[in-house]
């Protein structure tokens, strides 16, 4: 595809056209915009990247409209728009209502705008894990599955731990004991950053207390003994400029400062003499500092940190200590394990009692629909099967038993159904699935493949009845299924500048006739298949 723009009609379409013509390129384009896994294959031969872009309608109230608003996504009124870019290095980029997004943002939001139905759904029926998605989805249940999932996991962590205590005992003891010894040591040194300054401090003046006691002394004479003391050349200089102030007053100043600085050497002289009378050598105060300095520095190196860093050392251990303590308590242990499985139990009982009932209505509903479709007699059930303790998705197991034919007994689905009656097992079980879920989209890619006469047109009946409540897309190879239709586009190859493009004609009333009869003919389309074709669009009505 070089370019293509769709507008998607209400009601049930038909997505008709030869084998490799491309249909399922439009189902493949709209699961990319909804989150499926790109590569650069997506990307078109020469190419940069592949762009994608649908607007889609939203329902007022609609859980779609209330995702977006939980998510602070915008979106324009009743619709949003959903982009996807793809470069040519499997690079990817998305936006929602303009607003980046995540790949799995793409796919929540998807989950309740779109329902696609490919074209192996069938053969996934085969996996007991596929039925047991298909019928939580069917039911409602994915949250319940998921709180399940979770409890689970965290019992199976309380059990781990708890083997984990037994296991490592010997060497959580030797790290419990090395924890303790250095909380201990470091809760005895009680070291605190405070107080560490002013004890370094201490330690300097008191290292220092004799030369300290010399250079105040001189400093002090300095100041006030002696012609030459600052004291007195300061009351020289102040009666000397008094005697000229008198000439110009502009010397006033300068005996004021002078007098300011006389008054500051008269207070340093005397806050000196009271620094050195509080001064005294004290060599046992001196050795007690050097004793402290030398634990807090030996802790220091010990520990190959700051010395600022020990207390936060001693919070980060004691912490370490009390996890240690609390991990080895098999007591404890066993009590978080027995609450988990307690929990993990509550939930899974609640979910499969959800499970039980919808099991029974499925069961009964495909039932029904096997013998509209050609397989009367036949019987399918939802099986639940006990666990005799909760497992990741719940308390049972769930198996699709059927019996094909009347008198059969029931069997799991992958054992006993042949290919044709796995398509049609599996259709029946989509389409009922689809009928009870609330998207407003759902999109069929080719799932009535292996079915054909009678059972086609019962199929093409049931997605018509589905098309008149929600917008229906049915890729499809059968005629009796596209004549159902309320609307169908055909898909064809063409060349264009020597390559092969895919293009999508929206078929008139005429047209169709012409689509149904090829299907029904072949390569020669003769007026007996046109006839018959305009018969079956006759028809269409009716379902």
């Amino acid at each position: 595809v070089d370019q293509l723009e769709l507008d998607f009609s209400a009601g049930f379409g038909a997505l008709t056209g030869e084998t490799g013509a491309g249909k399922s390129i439009l189902v493949d384009a709209l699961g990319l915009l909804l989150g499926a896994r790109a590569d650069a294959s997506v990307v078109r031969l020469g190419r940069e990247r592949a762009e994608l872009s649908a607007e889609f309608m939203l329902a007022p109230g609609g859980p779609a409209r209330d995702w977006l608003t939980a998510q602070d996504f915008g979106c324009d009124g009743d619709r949003v728009i959903v982009r996807r870019v793809i470069d040519s290095g499997s690079r990817s980029r998305a936006w929602i209502g303009g607003v980046p997004a995540g790949i799995a943002q793409l796919r929540e939001l998807g989950g309740l705008l779109v329902d696609i139905h490919g074209q192996h759904a069938h053969q996934a029926l085969m996996r007991e894990s596929a039925q047991r998605e298909l019928f939580d989805q069917h039911a409602g249940l994915q949250s319940g599955v998921t709180e399940v999932t979770k409890l689970y996991r965290e019992w199976q962590a309380a059990e781990q731990a708890l083997v984990r205590a037994v296991q490592d005992s010997d060497a959580a003891l030797r790290e419990r004991e090395r924890l303790q010894w250095q909380v201990e040591e470091l809760t005895a040194l009680a070291f605190e950053p405070a107080a560490w300054a002013a004890l370094q401090q201490e330690h300097s003046r008191l290292a220092h207390v004799t030369q300290l006691l010399e250079g105040s002394a001189e400093a002090l004479a300095l100041l006030e003994e002696g012609e030459v003391a600052l004291d007195a050349q300061l009351a020289h200089i102040a009666a000397v400029l008094g005697r000229l102030q008198g000439f110009d007053a502009a010397l006033r100043e300068c005996c004021s400062l002078i007098d300011s600085a006389s008054a500051q050497v008269i207070e340093a002289a005397r806050a000196l003499r009271a620094y050195t009378h509080r001064l005294d050598a004290d060599p046992a105060a001196l050795a007690r500092a050097d004793d402290r300095i030398a634990a807090v520095l030996g802790a220091a190196r010990k520990y190959r940190c700051e010395a600022d860093d020990l207390p936060a050392l001693l919070v980060d251990s004691q912490s370490q200590l009390d996890r240690l303590a609390a991990d080895a308590d098999p007591v404890r242990l066993e009590q978080a394990r027995d609450a988990a499985r307690a929990a993990c139990l509550q939930a899974a009982t609640l979910l499969s009692a959800a499970r039980k009932p919808v099991a029974a209505r499925l069961s009964a509903e495909v039932t029904a629909a096997m013998a509209e479709l050609a397989m009367q007699g036949g019987r399918f059930e939802v099986a639940l099967h006990p666990l005799a303790e909760p497992s990741a998705t719940g308390l049972e197991e769930i198996e699709f038993r059927v019996s094909a034919n009347p008198g059969q007994p029931l069997a799991p689905l992958a054992k006993v159904a042949s290919g044709g009656e796995l398509s049609r097992i599996g259709l029946a079980i989509q389409v009922i699935a689809s009928a009870r879920s609330g998207t407003p989209t759902l999109v069929f890619d080719e799932v009535d493949v292996g079915i054909g006469g009678r059972v086609a047109e019962v199929v093409g009946r049931q997605l018509a009845r589905l098309g008149k409540a929600r917008q229906v897309l049915c890729v499809t190879h059968l005629p009796q299924v596209a004549a159902r239709a309320d609307w169908q586009w055909s898909i064809a190859k063409r060349s264009q500048e020597g390559q092969m493009v895919s293009a999508v004609h929206a078929l008139d009333a005429a047209a169709r006739i012409e689509e149904i009869a090829r299907m029904l003919g072949g390569e020669v389309i003769t007026d007996t298949t046109r006839a018959h074709a305009k018969e079956m669009l006759g028809e269409r009505p009716a379902g």
